[in-house]
C-alpha cells in the first residue's frame, strides 16, 4: 500500500520520514491551505448562518497541486497535523482542498512528541476528525473576522487608516495602557533605611536592619513598624544609637519546605524564558517548535509546546525518577510520583506538559548539535521537568531580633539543609525585590542575650517605586490569570500589538505608544464590552465549550453579532473624529494667537494650531524634543538645499527629527549626515553619538556619526553629563532603571 502522511512543516516531515518505511510518503502542507478572503468579510451575516466562505490561499497553489497529485495515487491519506484545534482545522481544510473521494481512507492521528515510538503508537490508534474541535477553531476565526472587519474600518474613519482592533489584542493593550497611567500618576514618597554592621564576640560579622521601634522596651507592648521618612529622622536615630548596647533579644528558627514548580506549559515556558534567558515570546516559540520537530537531530527533543496542561505521561515520570536517582542519588527521589493540577480556566487536561521526550538525554549530549539559544531552551525545559519530580528542598530559616534602646534591628538568613529539587533548577524572578526576599544569606553563630559589637551605622535614602510596567512574561501571566487567550494566542498577540505600533519595548518593559493610548481610550469609551476582561474570558470559555460539544458555534455567533453590529452602526454616525484624536490645551499659538490643540499624527501626538490649515504652526509635545528641534533649527539656520537652493528645515518623521528641503515635495532632498547629540564617541573619539534605528526591527539605538569607520552602538541612551572617569553614562532600562558608566561600569546618580 502507498500511504500519504500530511503534516504542517517540512522539518516535521523530514523527522517523521526517518521513522517510516518506503510505503509511506510524508509531505508538508506549510500550515493552513484555505482561509477567508481578504477583499471582503466572507461571512454569511445576512442569512444568519455565519457560514464562512473559504478560498484556497494564493501562496499554497503549488503545495495543493503536489498534494493533490500524491493523493490520487495513495491508498490511504493520513492526517498528522498538530494535536490542537488549529491542527484539527488544518486537517479538515486539507480534505476539502484536495477533494479526496470518500472511498479513500483518511485516518487522523495525533501525538504529543515526534519520536519513533510515538509515531508508531499513533498509527496503531487512528481516529476520525473531531468536528467539535473544528467548530471551535472555526468559531474563533469567524468571531475575529466579524470583530475585525466591522470595528477596524470604524477606527480608520475616526482615528487613522491602517489601525485595527482584536478580541485579545485590544484587552492586552488596555492592560498595558492602564498600567502606564498608574505609573504616570504615581507620586514617589521618600523613606530611609537604617542598617547596623555588627560583630559577634567570636569575631564574625553580619548586618541587621532597623525593623521596629518600641515605645515600651520593658514589656514589648509598644512595638510598631519603623518608618523613617526624612534624613533628619535618620540622623536623629543614628545619634541616639551611637553609644547604645546592641543585645540579641530573640532568635527564631524554623524549617522551611519548598516544593518544586509544575512542569512547563506554554505560558510558564514563555515567561521563564523571558526572565532567565531574555528571550521574546516569539523567539521562545520559534525555538520550541524546532526542538519539537527535531530539525537539528534525528527526533523530536520536547513534547508539543502549545499546551495548558501540567499532566505528565506515567512513563515519562518513571523515566525521570531513574535519571534523578542516577544523577543525584536515591534520597532526591520522592516516595511517590508527583502530579500537578492546572487551575487556569479551560485548561485542556487531556494534553501533556512540555517536557523532554527522553529525560535520559542530558543537555550536555546536545552541545554542538544545537545552536546556543536552542540548547539553552532545551536545558531549561529539561531542568524544570527533572526538578518537578524531585524531593522537596529543606531550608533552615533564622530570624534574629537585636534590641538597642527603643529600637529593634532584624537580621535574617537561611541555609539549604537539603537541596532537593534546587540541585537541578533555580527559579526566575520578575523583580530584584522577589529575588532578594528569596536569596540565601548565611548568618554566623548568634546566641540569645549576647551583646554584639557595633562597627558602623548606615542610612540610605529611597523612594517608593511605581507599579512595574508589564514585561512579556508578566503580561502573559496576567492574561492567563484573567482567562484571556489560550496557549496558541500569546505569542501572536504580543507580536501584533508591537507590529501595529500600539506598544513598544523599553528594555524588557512594554510601554504604550500615543496611538495605542488613543485607540484604547476610543474602545473603552465607545465599546467597553469588547475590552472588558470578563466578557473576553467568557468568550474563551464558550469556545472551549464548543470544543467539548456543549454548544453550537452558530448560536454563539448570533448572540454576539446582532448587538455588536447595531452598536457599530450607531457609533459610526454619532462619533466625530476631532473628538477622538484632538485634545484642547491652554497654550496659545505664537504665530496667530489661536488656541493650540494636541493632535495624533502618524508618528505620535504633537501640538498644532487649531486654525490649521490657515495656520500651519506645529511643534513637539515633548518639551525636550521641542528644545532639541529649536537647537537643530539654529544649527541649520540660513543653510540652503544643495539640490535646489531653497532653505533647509527641520522635519519630523517615523524615526524622529531630520533635516530636509523646505521645497518638498518638489525637492525631496534629505540631509543624510547624522546629527550628533554633542557627546563624543567613547570608541573613536572623533565622531558624536546619535540616534539610529535598526533596519529590520526599527528599534532605536545609539551609534557613532563616524560609521562605518567606527561601529560603536548602544541600546541604552547615552547621557550628556560625562562620568567622573571620563566615560559615557548610559540610561539602562529593564526591571530597574539605572544610570551606569560604560567605561568603569559604576552606577551613577541621575
Amino acid at each position: 500500500m502507498n500511504k500519504l502522511v500530511i503534516v504542517e512543516s517540512p522539518a516535521k516531515a523530514r523527522t517523521i520520514t526517518k521513522f517510516l518505511g518506503p510505503k509511506f510518503t510524508v509531505r508538508a502542507s506549510m500550515g493552513h491551505v484555505r482561509d477567508l478572503p481578504k477583499s471582503k468579510m466572507g461571512i454569511d451575516t445576512e442569512g444568519g448562518t455565519f457560514l464562512p466562505e473559504y478560498i484556497l490561499s494564493r501562496d499554497k497553489t503549488k503545495v495543493i497541486a503536489e498534494l493533490t497529485k500524491l493523493a490520487k495515487s495513495a491508498d490511504e491519506i493520513i492526517l498528522a497535523t498538530d494535536e490542537d484545534r488549529e491542527g484539527e482545522a488544518i486537517a479538515w481544510h486539507l480534505l476539502a482542498a484536495l477533494k479526496i473521494p470518500k472511498t479513500i481512507k483518511t485516518p487522523r492521528i495525533v501525538f504529543h512528541e515526534i519520536t519513533k515510538a510515538a509515531i508508531e503508537a499513533a498509527l496503531k490508534n487512528p481516529r476520525e476528525l473531531d468536528r467539535n474541535l473544528i467548530d471551535a477553531q472555526q468559531a474563533r476565526r469567524v468571531l475575529d473576522r466579524l470583530m475585525g472587519y466591522e470595528l477596524s474600518p470604524l477606527i480608520w474613519k475616526k482615528i487613522r487608516y491602517g489601525l485595527s482592533a482584536g478580541r485579545v489584542q485590544s484587552v492586552a493593550v488596555r492592560l498595558i495602557v492602564e498600567r502606564e497611567r498608574e505609573v504616570d500618576k504615581f507620586n514617589p514618597v521618600e523613606y530611609w533605611t537604617l542598617g547596623a554592621d555588627l560583630e559577634t564576640p567570636r569575631g564574625d560579622r553580619f548586618t541587621a536592619e532597623l525593623s521596629k521601634i518600641d515605645s515600651n522596651p520593658s514589656t514589648g507592648s509598644g512595638q510598631r513598624k519603623a518608618e523613617v521618612k526624612t534624613k533628619n529622622e535618620a540622623e536623629k536615630i543614628q545619634l541616639d544609637l551611637k553609644k547604645s548596647e546592641f543585645k540579641v533579644s530573640k532568635i527564631d528558627k524554623k524549617e522551611r519546605i519548598r516544593r518544586p514548580a509544575a512542569p512547563f506549559i506554554t505560558s510558564t515556558l514563555q515567561a521563564e524564558a523571558s526572565r532567565k534567558l531574555g528571550f521574546s515570546v516569539k523567539k521562545t516559540m520559534m525555538l520550541a517548535q524546532r526542538l519539537y520537530e527535531g530539525s537539528d537531530v534525528d527526533e523530536g527533543l520536547i513534547t508539543y509546546m502549545r499546551t495548558d496542561s501540567t499532566n505528565l505521561a506515567a512513563s515519562a515520570a518513571k523515566s525521570a525518577r531513574t535519571v534523578i536517582e542516577n544523577k543525584f542519588g536515591k534520597n532526591f527521589v520522592p516516595e511517590k510520583v508527583r502530579s500537578f493540577t492546572k487551575k487556569a480556566k479551560g485548561a485542556q487536561e487531556a494534553h501533556e506538559a512540555i517536557r523532554p521526550t527522553d529525560p535520559a538525554r542530558f543537555p550536555e549530549s546536545l552541545k554542538g548539535k544545537l545552536e546556543d539559544d536552542a540548547f539553552r531552551l532545551y536545558e531549561l525545559i529539561w531542568q524544570r521537568f527533572l526538578a518537578c519530580q524531585m524531593e522537596d528542598a529543606v531550608l533552615d530559616q533564622t530570624g534574629v531580633d537585636i534590641s538597642a534602646k527603643d529600637y529593634i534591628f532584624r537580621a535574617t538568613g537561611q541555609i539549604v539543609k537539603f537541596a532537593g529539587w534546587l540541585a537541578a533548577y533555580s527559579v526566575g524572578y520578575d523583580s530584584e525585590e522577589e529575588a532578594k526576599e528569596d536569596s540565601e544569606k548565611l548568618l554566623p553563630e548568634i546566641l540569645e542575650n549576647e551583646v554584639q559589637k557595633l562597627l558602623e551605622l548606615k542610612s540610605e535614602q529611597h523612594f517608593t517605586k511605581p507599579p512595574a510596567r508589564y514585561t512579556e512574561a508578566t503580561l502573559i501571566k496576567k492574561l492567563e490569570a484573567e482567562g484571556i487567550g489560550r496557549p496558541s494566542t500569546y505569542a501572536p498577540t504580543i507580536s501584533t500589538v508591537q507590529n501595529r505600533g500600539y506598544v513598544e519595548k523599553e528594555g524588557r518593559a512594554l510601554k504604550p505608544t500615543d496611538t495605542g493610548m488613543v485607540v484604547n481610550d476610543f474602545l473603552v469609551k465607545h465599546f467597553p464590552k469588547i475590552v472588558d476582561f470578563q466578557f473576553t474570558a467568557k468568550m474563551e470559555l464558550q469556545l472551549d465549550e464548543i470544543a467539548e460539544g456543549q454548544h453550537r458555534w452558530v448560536e454563539i455567533m448570533k448572540d454576539f453579532y446582532k448587538p455588536f453590529h447595531t452598536e457599530v452602526i450607531e457609533k459610526t454616525d454619532s462619533i466625530k473624529k476631532e473628538d477622538v484624536v484632538n485634545e484642547t490645551t491652554d497654550e496659545i499659538c505664537d504665530k496667530c494667537g489661536k488656541p493650540m490643540v494636541i493632535k495624533l499624527g502618524r508618528f505620535g501626538k504633537f501640538l498644532s494650531c487649531s486654525a490649521y490649515p490657515d495656520c500651519k504652526n506645529a511643534k513637539p509635545l515633548d518639551k525636550k524634543q521641542e528644545a532639541a528641534e529649536i537647537e537643530l533649527n539654529e544649527k541649520i539656520k540660513d543653510q540652503k538645499c544643495p539640490e535646489c537652493g531653497k532653505l533647509l528645515t527641520v522635519k519630523r518623521g517615523r524615526f524622529g527629527m531630520f533635516v530636509g528641503c523646505s521645497g518638498y515635495p518638489d525637492c525631496k532632498f534629505i540631509e543624510k549626515k547624522a546629527n550628533g547629540m554633542g557627546i563624543k564617541c567613547p570608541d573613536c573619539g572623533k565622531g558624536e553619538i546619535t540616534e539610529k534605528f535598526a533596519r529590520k526591527t526599527k528599534k532605536k539605538f545609539w551609534g557613532c556619526t563616524n560609521y562605518p569607520d567606527c561601529k560603536f552602538a548602544s541600546w541604552d541612551e547615552p547621557q550628556k553629563t560625562p562620568c567622573e572617569c571620563g566615560g559615557v553614562i548610559v540610561h539602562k532600562l529593564g526591571k530597574n532603571e539605572k544610570l551606569i558608566c560604560m567605561k568603569c561600569a559604576k552606577e551613577r546618580k541621575a
